[in-house]
């Protein structure tokens, strides 16, 4: 059984990547899937993040990892799971939930 919260952090901006015209925004990925999190695995805690990647970030490691997602064209929203990319564009349920898992999360049916 997990002891301890999860950080989920989504790497996201006000605008659509180029290459992501017909997706979601990052916001609405946050909360879609913030929706599914708590659904797969109820009563589990865990902790969303949102951090736009043009706005600075308190958090010295979280506006180093905004500053790469810049730099390396990576196709936001940008999902991280314990400093391990887990969804880049339109991030994959079945992933992060995989990825979650290996916490100890447990999926409620």
């Amino acid at each position: 059984m997990k002891n301890n919260e999860i950080e989920i952090v989504l790497y996201g901006a006000e605008t659509l990547c180029p290459s992501c015209v017909s997706s979601p925004s990052s916001k609405e990925t946050f909360e879609w899937l913030e929706a599914a999190i708590e659904r797969k695995f109820p009563n589990q805690p865990f902790k969303m993040t949102y951090v736009d990647i043009y706005q600075p970030h308190e958090e010295p490691d979280k506006q180093t990892f905004a500053k790469r997602v810049i730099e390396e064209d990576m196709f936001y929203p940008v999902v991280v799971i314990e400093e391990k990319v887990v969804g880049e564009g339109n991030p994959r349920l079945k992933l992060i939930f995989a990825e979650l898992e290996k916490y100890g999360y447990k999926a409620e049916e």
